[in-house]
């Protein structure tokens, strides 16, 4: 590597970010750049550790050590174009991955990881910067049509792939605008919409075709699909949220947070705004759920200008190291304290929410709530849990944003209609291996086909799906599988 006893010399370093006070007040990013010295010393942490765990643990195989010694030598375009070779969107991964690059790192043993996920986005936007990044439409066409139903991150990456070998392909996306998630379900102060349009730009002047307010199913005839294209890759991400069918559910002011986070980035980037307006200004907002969404929620509702903010999970509260249940280089589910935490929130574990409670106008004013004791088996995995007696009791509460995750991808209109088979857990069924349905010519990547996951799982499933459609369209490929080092 660059320098061999670079993780022993410096420490990890995390770029500054602008106060909690001052960016409540705005949607924008609020991370700084890293000064270019301490960029170069972050990836002269990298180790020549022999291993690298970190390209496991990572779901697109990145090149990893060698992208950080790129880094460490000034070597940009080198740098970008190894990246690249694996990642299509590194300016998203590099914003919103959790990064489990990171908690497979070989230094992470008994020092803190190399900072992957920050490099990453370094290289990627100090491309950009220098004009290294163009667009790179193919010099020959295949004649064969693809269709690539879903923009989220799997359809994108799909797309992208599929084009760079010559075939023709048409993304329809039922939003107003491409970018499933990344648009409509990450707020703009962890992803904005600018980053998001500069590749979607890109993907256009290379060809591809972007088809918005296109409901597959409902206002595009699933039958010319099928007739006009070779292929179909659905990729229309897992949409049906988990529900939380108790009394006084009907309450309003019971909502899920991805119809209040897609509200949010509709005003941000001054679309309209159809439905009622789900506000936090001036309220008592509880969330139900501890993960990335309900997060995203609390830093929204701060925004909004909340009376206050809570975040409730049924689970236990994570350790906040590895224990024997989670050895390296295992993902491990630690605490995690968000920048949207940091703005201000209570946050509590192995809480039940019992029912909601409406005014006699039906508005919510609070919810009752018990708190549970779990029980945990020899793998350190809670199992069942019971109330603890004593401890029920109502909060005062006017919304409540339901960040529960999600069970599967929505089944009526398009899926019911194609007639491919589902999964035991409501998915689309396609194998690991060709990620095909039970009809030929249909594909399915992302959260259609694995459930809920990470931006990470997404853009690895569409680029994997994207060489089986390729071998089923041409009978072999050149897009190289994320086993493959294959870089300039």
């Amino acid at each position: 590597m660059g320098k061999v006893t670079g993780f022993q010399e410096y420490d990890r370093v995390a770029p500054t970010r602008e106060e909690a006070a001052t960016r409540v007040k705005h949607y924008g990013e609020f991370l700084n750049n890293l000064p270019s010295q301490e960029l170069n010393n972050q990836a002269a942490r990298c180790m020549d550790c022999g291993v690298p765990f970190c390209q496991s643990g990572c779901p697109l195989g990145n090149v990893i050590p060698e992208f950080n010694d790129a880094v460490y030598q000034g070597k940009w375009e080198l740098a970008a174009n190894i990246l690249l070779s694996t990642n299509n969107f590194p300016e998203f991964t590099g914003r919103i991955c959790p990064a489990p690059c990171e908690s497979a790192c070989v230094l992470g043993i008994n020092r803190p990881p190399v900072s992957i996920e920050e490099i990453e986005k370094h290289i990627i936007e100090i491309a950009f910067e220098k004009g290294f990044i163009k667009a790179k439409a193919p010099l020959i066409r295949t004649g064969k049509k693809v269709a690539v139903i879903g923009s989220g991150p799997a359809g994108l990456a799909a797309a992208a792939q599929l084009n760079k070998v010559g075939h023709e392909v048409t993304v329809f996306e039922r939003d107003d605008a491409p970018g499933g998630l990344l648009r409509y379900g990450i707020p703009d102060f962890k992803l904005q919409k600018n980053v998001v349009d500069r590749r979607i730009d890109l993907m256009k002047e290379e060809g591809i075709i972007f088809k918005c307010n296109a409901n597959v199913g409902e206002n595009v005839e699933i039958g010319t699909l099928l007739r006009d294209f070779n292929a179909i890759v659905l990729a229309g991400g897992s949409t049906i949220p988990r529900d939380l069918p108790i009394d006084g559910r009907s309450a309003k002011g019971v909502h899920f947070a991805m119809d209040f986070l897609k509200q949010q980035n509709k005003r941000v980037a001054s679309r309209t705004v159809e439905a009622e307006d789900i506000m936090a200004t001036g309220k008592n907002v509880i969330v139900i759920g501890g993960g990335d969404t309900g997060s995203d929620c609390i830093g929204t509702s701060n925004r909004h200008g909340a009376k206050s903010v809570t975040q409730f999970e049924i689970m236990p509260m994570p350790p906040q190291a590895r224990n024997e249940h989670m050895p390296w280089p295992n993902y491990p589910m630690l605490l995690k304290n968000t920048s949207s935490h940091e703005e201000g929130a209570q946050r509590a574990w192995s809480v039940n929410t019992k029912n909601f409670i409406a005014d006699e106008k039906g508005n919510l004013k609070g919810l009752k709530v018990v708190d549970v004791e779990w029980e945990i088996d020899a793998n350190g995995r809670p199992v069942t849990f019971k109330e603890i007696a004593g401890t029920e009791r109502d909060l005062p509460c006017e919304l409540v944003l339901l960040a529960m995750g999600f069970l599967h991808p929505q089944k009526e209109g398009l899926i019911e209609k194609l007639g491919v088979e589902l999964d035991n857990r409501g998915n689309v069924k396609a194998s690991e291996h060709t990620y095909q349905t039970n009809i030929a010519k249909i594909f399915a990547a992302g959260d259609v086909r694995r459930g809920q996951s990470l931006v990470v799982w997404a853009i690895s499933e569409g680029r994997e799906a994207a060489r089986k459609v390729d071998e089923y369209l041409m009978g072999t490929t050149k897009l190289a599988s994320k086993d493959a080092v294959a870089y300039a």
